[in-house]
């Protein structure tokens, strides 16, 4: 019963209001106060997440991947995406910055001493993940803006985009060609595709089933999809369960057969096969190489 709730609720458009005086939102998050908005959402504000340590899922558009030891990742306008962290992450705390395009007024990432950061959110329109020594360094600023006054927190989230625009350590998390379309009626469809999957991987999910949640035909949804996400809905399916996989293998004392069938695939070899064509690794050489679980 849970679930078919879950399922007939419309994506979230997720308002965000800064409080009063404010241009932005800053949050601080930590083990004593989860961020529980965890659904599929999306918002016309950028949004920059920094985890201090901890691992968990990261999904975003029709990108799907597991990180380990914290996260620093800058999401674009309107890009669909989940929650990054929950009871099980194990993360020290979160924190997020939001803010419109125009949150400093319509002309002023314009100028010419902004063509980084203008840059830089072009970019984000697919989703960045940073990595190496610019995780940690934004990460450590980010978090002491908990303590600065607004004018210099606002100075803070300038130097930080900056940076962020100056970086090579980063990965576009939709290199693929995941594209939002700014009529509400397909953000609402592309969402509720994602939340059944992200509720019902672990189960087979046909396609006449994805397609009539969204009253299309089969055919129809199949080009719909690719063209949206640059994926077949199979391809898709599949990573989110390679990932899950991959968290399975990282987190529990499971065998591995196991970890095949709770991450929703019904045939040891292939799941074999997926796996190392999705990590370069079988699932025991990528579990041995992390070496945080005894089997």
């Amino acid at each position: 019963m849970k679930n078919t709730t879950v399922l007939k609720q419309k994506p979230a458009l997720e308002a965000i209001a800064p409080n009063f005086g404010h241009s932005y939102t800053y949050k601080r998050y930590d083990q004593e106060n989860i961020n529980e908005y965890t659904q599929w959402h999306y918002h016309p504000e950028i949004e920059l997440v920094y985890i201090n340590g901890g691992a968990g899922k990261r999904q975003i558009g029709s990108h799907v991947s597991y990180f380990r030891d914290g996260d620093l990742i800058l999401i674009g306008s309107n890009l669909p995406h989940c929650g990054f962290t929950d009871k099980l992450t194990g993360n020290k705390s979160e924190t997020v910055i939001q803010m419109k395009l125009d949150f400093l007024g319509n002309d002023f990432f314009n100028i010419p001493e902004m063509r980084q950061i203008q840059k830089l959110f072009e970019v984000a329109k697919s989703g960045i993940a940073f990595s190496g020594k610019i995780k940690k360094k934004v990460g450590e600023k980010m978090e002491v803006m908990e303590y600065q006054s607004d004018f210099n927190r606002l100075l803070s989230i300038l130097n930080i985009l900056n940076e962020l625009g100056a970086t090579e350590e980063y990965k576009i998390l939709n290199a693929d060609g995941f594209t939002v379309k700014s009529e509400v009626k397909d953000n609402d469809r592309i969402n509720v595709v994602l939340n059944h999957v992200k509720t019902n991987f672990k189960d087979e999910i046909p396609l006449e089933e994805i397609a009539d949640k969204v009253s299309m035909t089969v055919p129809s949804f199949c080009r719909y999809f690719k063209k949206i996400t640059g994926k077949t809905f199979t391809q898709f399916v599949n990573e989110y369960r390679l990932v899950h996989a991959s968290k399975l293998l990282a987190e529990q004392p499971i065998s591995i057969t196991e970890v095949c069938y709770e991450s929703g695939f019904n045939n040891f070899s292939h799941f074999n096969k997926l796996f190392k064509a999705y990590s370069g690794q079988n699932p025991s050489e990528y579990r041995k190489q992390l070496k945080t679980v005894i089997e």
